[in-house]
Order: C-alpha cells, then sequence, then structure tokens
C-alpha cells in the first residue's frame, strides 16, 4: 500500500466532488461543481496531487484530462481507521475506546456484522 499523506479540506472538498459523479469529471466540471471561487489552476494542483496519492484515476478527454475517484468515500473512511489501529501500541484499547463513542444502534449493527462473518 502506498503510504499518503493526509488530506486537506480542499482535497476533501474537490474528493467528495468526485464521489457524487458517475462519470469522470474534468477540472472546470470539478470547479464549477465546487461552486466556490477558486482559481482553475488550484483546482488542477488539487486534481493532480489526488492523482499522485494515488486517490484518483485520470483519463485523457480532448486536450484534458478527465477524473474520478479511486475508492469510495467509505473504502478511504476504512483505510484511514486501518491505518489508526496499526499505529497503535494498544489495539484492544484503542477498538475498547472506538466502542466506547459508538451509540447503541451502530453497536448493534457492528456486532450484527461481526456475526455475519464468523
Amino acid at each position: 500500500m502506498v503510504s499518503r499523506r493526509p488530506l486537506g479540506s480542499l482535497e476533501s472538498e474537490v474528493l467528495e466532488v468526485l464521489w457524487k459523479s458517475d462519470d469522470p469529471l474534468t477540472p472546470s466540471e470539478v470547479l464549477h461543481r465546487l461552486d466556490t471561487d477558486l482559481a482553475y489552476t488550484t483546482v488542477m494542483t488539487v486534481l493532480g496531487r489526488l492523482w499522485g496519492k494515488g486517490l484518483a484515476n485520470r483519463s485523457k478527454t480532448g486536450r484534458a484530462f478527465a477524473y474520478s475517484a479511486v475508492m469510495s468515500e467509505a473504502d478511504l473512511s476504512a483505510d484511514r481507521m486501518r491505518k489508526v489501529l496499526d499505529a497503535s501500541s494498544d489495539r484492544v484499547a484503542t477498538m475498547s475506546h472506538f466502542l466506547d463513542g459508538l451509540d447503541s444502534v451502530q453497536q448493534r449493527e457492528l456486532r450484527r456484522m461481526l456475526e455475519e462473518r464468523e
């Protein structure tokens, strides 16, 4: 697995736009959907960084590249959770504290998913 730097807020916003689209988007389409006053070159830079981090695919579309997310939001979140757990010196305590933060509905759903895997 490629080691990645944490995502910045702008990278997260751009990823959200990619996740909401069924088709790859050009930088100008991403810029339009962000509905901000960012410069086109800024969006191009962010998309290039996401591609460099392995979080976006890109394909040539005319004279521009079109980008799509490599993984879903849920997959990215799960990847982050695994990395935090891997970095912990006490994985059991970390999982216990995580469970303490879940409400009863989330705990029941987690229990159900674990039982399905057995």
